[in-house]
């Protein structure tokens, strides 16, 4: 049996496919513009249904448009005729994707469709098709030709129909001026997200949990703070005020010069500067700073008063890094 070249027909595929999406900017026209002008000024809803592959392909886009910044939501054509018709209302829009423009589910529920939404928009192939001829913004996408040698499975107009779906979501973001903290907010429960809205206050240690001591504290017993709040740190605070630090690293730095840690006291030996933040900076803000500086823990200030200690085992539990 002749070995088969698998990558000539996957090359094959891309290339098929990466021409047709080639092919979509000589295609947007002014039907682009409506449809985006028709969202951006929309009250409700962006309704996306679609049937087989193209119900699969509605359902990512409707997922685009929801986490930047377009509230959308995605119906199969048979459940909107089974009684999901009572999720659309006369301020939403809605989104029909066929390729061929003929499918028959959305073609049963067009009338109902009129009755309860503000404008209809088909996606397909062919803007004389009666979907399309029942849309009040009609965009037509042509594909040459399927990749799929049997020209049978949907694969270039599905691809065709993601990048216009994926076009249609970013130019609404820039036109919206979305920003990433409003993506961390469709996002809360993401790495991404957690970045852009865990701040400093939220994991920092405050409190009793703060490791301190007086600048006349002996080592010995500085230690022991250090070990009960398990830091690796501890603050030297004088009249309300951080006048140094006491690391693992200043520890070990005491050992090797055999510092007698049991008359020593901490003032002679600590850190005396340090770095801060403030406890409204973002999460991703004190690892930057801890990355740069090679150092494991900042002091947590607000208002020019210590409020607290964070430290890089706090971020990484966090998942901000």
């Amino acid at each position: 049996m002749k070995k088969f070249n698998y990558i000539a027909s996957a090359k094959r595929t891309l290339k098929i496919e990466s021409d047709s999406i080639k092919s979509l900017m000589s295609q947007l026209d002014k039907s682009f513009d409506d449809l985006c002008n028709a969202v951006i000024t929309c009250k409700g809803k962006i309704v996306i249904m679609g049937v087989g592959k193209s119900g699969h392909i509605a359902q990512k886009i409707s997922a685009t448009l929801s986490s930047t910044g377009t509230p959308s939501i995605f119906i199969h054509p048979t459940e909107a005729a089974h009684g999901d018709m009572g999720l659309i209302n006369k301020k939403d829009i809605v989104l029909l994707i066929s390729n061929s423009g003929e499918t028959d589910e959305i073609i049963n529920i067009l009338a109902s469709l009129k009755r309860h939404t503000k404008k209809i928009v088909s996606i397909s192939g062919n803007n004389k098709s009666k979907i399309a001829k029942s849309a009040d913004i009609k965009i037509q996408l042509n594909s040459k030709k399927e990749a799929c040698p049997l020209d049978l499975a949907p694969t270039s107009s599905t691809t065709n129909a993601l990048a216009f779906g994926d076009a249609l979501a970013i130019s609404l973001l820039e036109a919206k001026g979305f920003t990433k903290n409003d993506f961390a907010h469709s996002h809360p429960a993401g790495k991404l997200g957690k970045k852009l809205i865990t701040r400093v206050e939220d994991l920092m240690h405050k409190g009793n949990s703060i490791p301190k001591v007086t600048p006349s504290t002996l080592l010995d017993k500085a230690l022991l703070e250090i070990t009960k709040k398990n830091l690796g740190i501890t603050l030297v605070i004088d009249k309300s005020k951080v006048i140094g630090i006491f690391t693992d690293g200043d520890l070990r730095r005491c050992i090797n010069k055999k510092v007698n840690i049991h008359n020593t006291q901490i003032n002679k030996v600590m850190t005396k500067t340090f770095k801060t933040i403030g406890s409204d900076a973002l999460a991703v803000d004190a690892a930057e700073i801890m990355e740069n500086n090679k150092i494991f823990t900042l002091v947590v200030m607000k208002k020019n008063k210590y409020v607290g200690v964070i430290s890089m085992h706090d971020l990484i539990e966090a998942r901000i890094l």
